[in-house]
């Protein structure tokens, strides 16, 4: 028995204005940019990966399609290849999902499973795309990660996209990504990684400064189910199937508390909602609970479940395809529970709403998403950037072990990746010449730092995100493509910093140059980085950082100094102005922080920003005890 889910009417597709729209279609939706993918393979033969309007690759292309993938290579997919593992095709569907994402073109009429009926498309959707399958079911060899980047170098693409993260904290000197990276950068070559979806404990992921780290947010958007109480409160909740019965009006069904989601023996479930707790991990090491304990509950007969989050999952609901499922908050959760309890003939009965547009507060950062400060290098603020990555549409292979339909909904860094990855295209787009750190500078100090509410943005429990969960904020393309100054970096300040960090052994292991030696490069500890964030060591006496800006901008641009700083922090900023004559002009800055009150906190922020007449490149400043 299932229950009959009288569905309401609901706005299903995003809304941006005619002002947004136009400034998407003035980056060209990244056309001319090649967005590398390294991760599972990809189903070439999807809509999204058609190239309509999309013209043949720049000229100093040199990739080619392998495997199943070759037979639908085209102006859009312009390389596919695979070392180790047995295709460029993807029967898992996480490198379709990732790589529609980053680059998909448009597809009208699309919906996971009728959820979210729209238009799709990735965010740079005339960019091409080129396939390293890599990874596998069981996750991605460190030898093939490098190779796969290596060919990615070789062949001329200017974004990498990488959605993987190790099993456990790696430093520099033995991580794939870290080293393959590095060759990446010191070719011109953005590469975007995810933070790992490892939270509420563990570690951050892809923490080295030359990688653009991203965590996952959520977006504006619920496939909201409300279960119904009998005593009329209505509870919202989301579901993955949401099966209408437009016809009847919606039934009531007693309620039934099962704690630990188990079919138990002389339980009597048959036609009932059953209420249960979501165990295991936040992560994409699998659902939180077992399939099958789902699907024996629904085949003793129960109508359907209502699955309550985990404590520590707050207010994200990380959806999974559990069959008739609703999954709510704990609170929420215990407000069912509570009902259950002290009502001697509990009922509800469950209202499909399909999709529903300008949640608030949104975007949040989720629960699973890997936070800083990063283990190996915390002096430079990890993670950077905010995206989308709780329940995000994408393109998914036909048939998978993981899934099927045309598109299919996912969650984790993964996902929040290339969204990046694409915001990293359109930049480059707009601005060819422009260095991997000048992109990644001007996303970072355009991003959003507050809500849709007009608050600051929220964690998963709803309290005031940090910087260590979100880094400068959430990712604005409109502002990216247009961010007034950089902050620019070159491969001998990486190695500088290898340098102080690390010494030569090191140095020698991650840029893969035995004849590279520490006594002819500058020595650049973490914070004299010129990196777009700012941290530095909390202590009483004073502690300097020099950063140089350069204009991308007007010519002649007047920028002023905007604080934003804890009470018992001392910051001055030496100029507070900076004048420019001309684009492409350097000025160097310096700032000096003091705590009055270092006992206290162990970890304090603020910010700072320079703002002009149509420019405010915004740094936020994190004092740690680092």
């Amino acid at each position: 028995m299932y229950w009959g889910c009288k569905s309401s009417p609901s706005l299903s597709q995003f809304v941006i204005t005619v002002d947004q729209f136009q400034q998407w279609r003035d980056t060209n939706y990244g056309e001319g940019v090649i967005i590398g993918v390294v991760d599972t393979g990809i189903y070439a033969a999807h809509p999204s990966f058609d190239d309509s309007g999309i013209p043949p690759p720049p000229s100093k292309w040199k990739g080619s399609c392998h495997g199943t993938a070759a037979a639908h290579c085209n102006n859009k997919l312009i390389g596919a290849k695979f070392i180790t593992v047995n295709d460029s095709g993807d029967v898992i569907g996480h490198g379709t999902h990732t790589s529609s994402t980053a680059a998909g073109n448009f597809v009208s009429g699309t919906s996971a499973q009728g959820l979210g009926r729209a238009t799709a498309a990735g965010t740079a959707p005339h960019a091409h795309l080129a396939m390293y399958s890599m990874c596998t079911l069981r996750g991605c060899d460190s030898a093939d990660i490098v190779a796969g980047i290596d060919e990615a170098i070789k062949d001329g693409v200017d974004v990498l996209s990488l959605s993987l993260a190790p099993v456990y904290d790696v430093e520099f000197s033995a991580d794939p990504v870290a080293i393959g990276a590095l060759s990446a950068v010191a070719k011109g070559i953005l590469v975007v990684a995810a933070a790992g979806n490892n939270r509420p404990k563990s570690f951050l992921a892809n923490s080295a400064p030359w990688l653009l780290t991203v965590a996952a947010g959520s977006v504006d958007r619920s496939f909201e189910t409300v279960v119904q109480l009998g005593n009329g409160n209505r509870i919202n909740g989301e579901a993955f199937n949401q099966i209408t019965n437009s016809s009847s009006k919606p039934k009531s069904f007693p309620l039934h508390l099962n704690k630990h989601c188990k079919s138990l023996p002389g339980k009597n479930v048959a036609g009932k909602i059953v209420i249960c707790h979501s165990t295991g991990p936040m992560n994409d090491t699998g659902p939180s609970i077992n399939k099958t304990d789902i699907s024996g509950i629904i085949s003793a007969g129960a109508a359907g479940v209502v699955l309550i989050n985990m404590k520590a999952a707050g207010f994200t609901t990380l959806l999974e395809d559990y069959g008739n499922v609703v999954q709510v908050t704990v609170a929420d959760g215990n407000n069912i529970t509570e009902y259950v309890r002290t009502t001697s003939k509990a009922s509800a009965k469950v209202i499909c709403k399909n999709t529903v547009l300008g949640v608030r507060p949104s975007p949040t950062v989720a629960a699973f998403s890997s936070c800083g400060p990063s283990a190996f290098s915390p002096g430079v603020l990890k993670p950077d950037i905010l995206a989308p990555g709780l329940n995000v549409i994408a393109a998914w292979p036909p048939l998978t072990m993981l899934g099927s339909g045309s598109f299919h909904i996912k969650s984790g860094t993964s996902m929040s990746t290339p969204h990046v990855s694409g915001v990293a295209a359109l930049v480059k787009s707009c601005h060819p010449d422009w260095s991997a750190a000048a992109i990644r500078s001007a996303i970072l100090t355009t991003a959003d730092i507050m809500d849709s509410t007009g608050g600051p943005i929220l964690d998963e429990q709803h309290q005031r995100a940090t910087a260590y969960a979100m880094g400068a904020g959430h990712v604005n393309p409109t502002k990216a493509v247009d961010p007034g100054l950089v902050y620019d970096l070159g491969i001998t300040e990486y190695a500088g910093y290898i340098c102080a960090l690390l010494g030569d052994q090191d140095l020698a292991f991650i840029t893969r140059d035995p004849r590279l030696s520490c006594k002819i490069l500058p020595k650049i500890p973490e914070a004299q980085l010129n990196y777009p964030t700012i941290t530095v060591p909390l202590k009483t006496r004073p502690f300097t950082v020099h950063r140089i800006v350069t204009n991308v901008g007007p010519s002649n641009s007047i920028y002023t100094l905007k604080m934003e700083i804890p009470k018992s922090l001392t910051v001055r900023v030496y100029p507070e102005t900076l004048v420019f004559s001309k684009a492409g002009q350097k000025i160097r800055y310096s700032l000096t922080v003091s705590s009055s009150d270092s006992e206290s906190s162990n970890f304090m922020e603020g910010s700072l920003s320079w703002v002009a007449v149509t420019h405010v490149v915004r740094s936020p400043i994190v004092v740690a005890l680092l």
